[in-house]
């Protein structure tokens, strides 16, 4: 019988722990990319893992990119939520390998970002995963298309748009400018 007991109070801690889990998750759901605040860090892709240590919670994170000035404040924002759900301490941690790349956003974020005037990120080569690159003998522009209007006739107006993480574009169909999710 103290056996079963045991079993059953073990299984019953990590269902516990799965609900708390999922309750953390849900919180960072709510914290929004500050330089990109039409999109969440989860959705963003850069929430890698949620762990429990002791009495505090563990959020990994890859940042975009290592020099992102957003970083220190998207911490703050994961360890706020983390604590207001579940009345614990959060400590952020950061994973650098692999190396983030646009291929986690999630497919409502870029729709989201389409419908917030910014161009999602093209996906990657389908041979990415193996290692395979297309060989060029110059830089081939990508083509990107506007979230206005959806035309292909778009020119790079700048290399850095409002973050650096972005692009500036103008589509030459409804002449507006646009920021560019740059893939990486």
């Amino acid at each position: 019988m103290e056996i079963a007991r045991d079993a059953s109070s073990t299984s019953a801690r990590a269902g516990a722990a799965c609900i708390e889990a999922a309750a953390v998750w849900r919180a960072l759901a709510s914290v929004m990319d500050p330089e990109v605040p039409v999109v969440s860090v989860v959705e963003l892709g850069i929430v890698r893992a949620v762990t429990r240590d002791g009495l505090e919670w563990v959020v990994a994170v890859t940042p975009t990119y290592s020099g992102c000035p957003a970083t220190r404040v998207i911490e703050a924002e994961i360890q706020k939520a983390v604590t207001a759900a579940t009345g614990e301490r959060a400590r952020v941690v950061t994973a650098l390998s692999p190396a983030w790349t646009t291929d986690w956003i999630a497919p409502e974020a870029r729709r989201r970002l389409r419908e917030a005037g910014i161009a999602p990120p093209h996906p990657a080569h389908a041979n990415a995963h193996m290692g395979a690159r297309p060989v060029a003998f110059r830089r081939l522009a990508p083509s990107v298309p506007c979230p206005n209007c959806g035309s292909l006739q778009t020119t790079e107006l700048a290399r850095f748009g409002s973050t650096a993480c972005k692009a500036l574009y103008r589509c030459a169909d409804c002449l507006e400018p646009f920021d560019y999710f740059k893939p990486h």
